[in-house]
């Protein structure tokens, strides 16, 4: 639910600092999102017992280095519509339409065996050509008895997995005889 919220949000900020400002943003959002990581900070951003003032006055401080008279009008708007606790979920977003914007992807590649960078630079460039645009792929090694590479801002995912191809070869067998 948070992500369709902060979806509108996002789109609300991008339309007011536009799309050249955008990265500077996201960094400013992204640094306020890990204070959501301590605990602290989570409760006083959400007791009842502080003023809705107050938490206005720390966010504005965190974002006031930049300057920015539409990021203080969008921190108050969050405040006032007790929309705080998405902040998290805003960086997310702001993060993915950097990415739709430059077309610059980050994937995940899942495999048991090792996968050496040349293989996965190879992987990127040939699943780049096939979504144009830029798939950067990090490996991470699992128990999964295949290959699996996941783009989930993009929405692909491929898999090729060895029980599936042994359990298919057999069906294809049986079926032949």
């Amino acid at each position: 639910m948070q992500e369709l919220i902060a979806k509108r949000y996002v789109r609300a900020l991008v339309d007011a600092v536009g799309t050249e400002s955008l990265e500077a943003v996201s960094i400013i959002f992204t640094a306020l999102s890990k204070e959501f990581s301590n605990a602290k900070f989570v409760q006083i951003m959400s007791s009842t017992d502080v003023l809705t003032s107050d938490k206005e006055g720390i966010l504005l401080a965190g974002v006031a280095k930049a300057e920015s008279k539409e990021l203080n009008n969008f921190i108050k708007l969050l405040v006032e519509h007790k929309r705080i606790n998405i902040i998290p979920a805003i960086a997310q977003e702001l993060d993915k339409a950097i990415a739709r914007a430059t077309k610059q992807y980050t994937g995940v590649v899942y495999s048991d065996s090792d996968i050496d960078a040349a293989t996965l630079s190879g992987l990127g460039k040939g699943l780049s050509k096939k979504v144009d645009a830029t798939v950067t792929l990090e490996f991470v090694k699992t128990d999964f008895d295949g290959i699996k590479v996941e783009v989930e801002d993009l929405g692909v995912e491929v898999n090729f997995s060895k029980t599936r191809l042994n359990t298919q070869l057999v069906e294809h067998i049986l079926k032949a005889i």
